[in-house]
């Protein structure tokens, strides 16, 4: 009777390799869970958190500069009102660069749009379409019925870009207000931080966050240097073929260069279309090639000597990440994505191999502001 009543438990036994996928399988749903969560939140206050992360990246670019003022015996509030400073001169002077050629050059780049209209034109009139007068002005009235509005849409059109310049001139003054404070106290900040977690896994927590704020800066410090020399380099190509707006094209091609592998590849195509409006087919293969030469060399040269121990993430890894960026966040999603993905890869390789990271900078040694007693003294 035993026996028999011992097979037939034996039979209804859950075997061990169940038991353990059932277990992963609640945890990585509650995590998924509450990940999906948590972005979900993000997004809904994307007017906050989006200038909070964009300042958290310049302040990784700027915090070195207030280190070294305040090493020179400058006080390290007038050093972080002297970077901020810097910062927006920096801005508006670019800008201003980018205004100056559009009002100076954007007369001949809109006859040279007309001329390359025409002669688009003459083609389609004498070329193989062979299209007569008639074909011609319908098919231009049904261009312009396709990108025609009602007074209704205008109106409605307006107010849409004035909620959005609204939202810009917010998170502006949100992502300047946060660069300051984290350039001036971003120590006792992240220590406040830390303090919310359990007193016994804060230890953790502090060095994973010095891990990925090593990791981010010297990531944002080598797209900065990337990104200049893509400008250089494209804007180079573009004032020695005679293009016109080349500095602009300049600034444009070095913010894009902050979404990795496609962004200044995206901006140097836009030198290409106004080569071909403004000179030529030939002249805009010509700058075809200027584009992807500067690329080799960020490809070949640039990425691996600067990037390749810093970052140490798979060019697959990098571009899956901004994949996901843009799908789950557009441009925005685009820009975050790879520095996110480097300090997760950065806290993920710290934690395995559990060494103490010491890092210099925003997220300083403020173990005292944790609650932690003072080091003993003799």
């Amino acid at each position: 009777m035993s026996n028999e009543a011992s097979r037939g438990t034996r039979r209804y036994e859950v075997p061990i390799g169940v038991e353990i996928a059932v277990a992963w399988a609640w945890r990585i749903v509650l995590v998924g869970a509450a990940g999906y969560f948590v972005l979900r939140l993000l997004a809904h206050f994307s007017e906050v958190t989006v200038p909070v992360a964009i300042a958290l990246l310049l302040s990784a670019l700027l915090v070195g500069g207030v280190d070294w003022l305040e090493k020179h015996r400058i006080p390290r509030l007038l050093g972080t009102f002297i970077i901020v400073l810097g910062l927006l001169a920096a801005l508006v002077g670019l800008f201003g660069l980018v205004g100056q050629q559009l009002s100076t050059q954007f007369d001949d780049l809109r006859e040279s749009v007309v001329e390359g209209v025409d002669q688009l034109r003459d083609w389609a009139r004498n070329g193989p379409l062979n299209l007569s007068d008639a074909q011609l002005a319908e098919w231009i009235k049904r261009a312009q019925d396709a990108g025609g509005t009602n007074d209704r849409e205008v109106v409605s059109q307006a107010t849409a870009v004035g909620t959005q310049i609204g939202h810009f001139v917010a998170g502006f003054f949100i992502a300047l207000f946060s660069l300051f404070f984290f350039l001036y106290e971003g120590g006792r900040i992240w220590s406040w931080a830390v303090s919310l977690f359990p007193r016994g896994a804060r230890p953790r927590v502090m060095s994973s966050g010095r891990a990925a704020w090593g990791s981010l800066t010297a990531f944002v410090r080598a797209t900065v240097m990337v990104a200049f020399v893509d400008a250089v380099g494209i804007a180079a190509v573009a004032l020695v073929l005679q293009v016109p707006l080349a500095a602009a094209i300049g600034v444009l091609v070095f913010l894009g260069a902050f979404v990795p592998i496609i962004g200044a590849f995206l901006s140097g195509l836009v030198a290409v279309l106004v080569a071909l409006v403004a000179h030529g087919p030939v002249t805009a293969l010509l700058m075809l090639a200027g584009v992807v030469a500067v690329q080799q060399l960020e490809s070949h040269v640039l990425q691996p000597f600067l990037m390749g121990h810093i970052v140490a993430l798979h060019p697959l890894a990098i571009l899956l990440a901004i994949a996901a960026g843009v799908v789950a966040a557009g441009i925005v999603g685009a820009l975050l994505a790879v520095p996110l993905a480097a300090c997760v890869n950065s806290v993920v390789r710290h934690l395995a191999e559990g060494e103490p990271v010491a890092t210099d900078g925003l997220l300083g040694d403020e173990s005292r502001d944790l609650g932690e007693p003072p080091p003993a003294t003799a």
